[in-house]
């Protein structure tokens, strides 16, 4: 297995119709998140601790640069405060790919003192499906 960079990776996002729309020029950054809840059940017999894995969960934040061209970032994410949709996110790395059903949370728009334009949306696991590598 080769160690590699995220460079070249891609992110698509439903759009509120449910189309698939790659916004990976618009991403700037991102972080994925794909946990395991653990309940300790260590007894007071022990000296180490004992857990149980539980509910696998997925998270997904990204953060871009705004882009109102058509079917780009902004065309995607503004419904989000509007509709209460579903979305498939797709991350694609070196030929490995996640997709998950996701609800997007939040469109935050920030406007720094430089004057960038950027915006950050927060996405957490819908459908009950364990997130899954292929």
């Amino acid at each position: 297995m080769a160690k590699e960079s995220g460079l070249g990776a891609t992110v698509s996002v439903d759009d509120s119709g449910g189309t698939l729309r790659d916004i990976s020029n618009d991403v700037t950054d991102f972080s994925i998140n794909t946990a395991r809840a653990e309940q300790n059940v260590t007894g007071v017999d022990k000296s180490a601790s004992e857990r149980l894995q539980l509910l696998a969960d997925g998270k997904f934040t990204m953060n871009g640069v705004f882009n109102d061209a058509a079917n780009m970032s902004h065309a995607v994410l503004k419904t989000i405060s509007s509709t209460s949709v579903v979305r498939t996110v797709t991350i694609a790395i070196s030929g490995q790919s996640l997709s998950m059903e996701m609800v997007l949370g939040d469109y935050n728009l920030t406007r720094s003192s430089s004057g960038d334009f950027t915006w950050s949306v927060p996405c957490s696991l819908a459908n009950g499906a364990v997130p899954t590598w292929a």
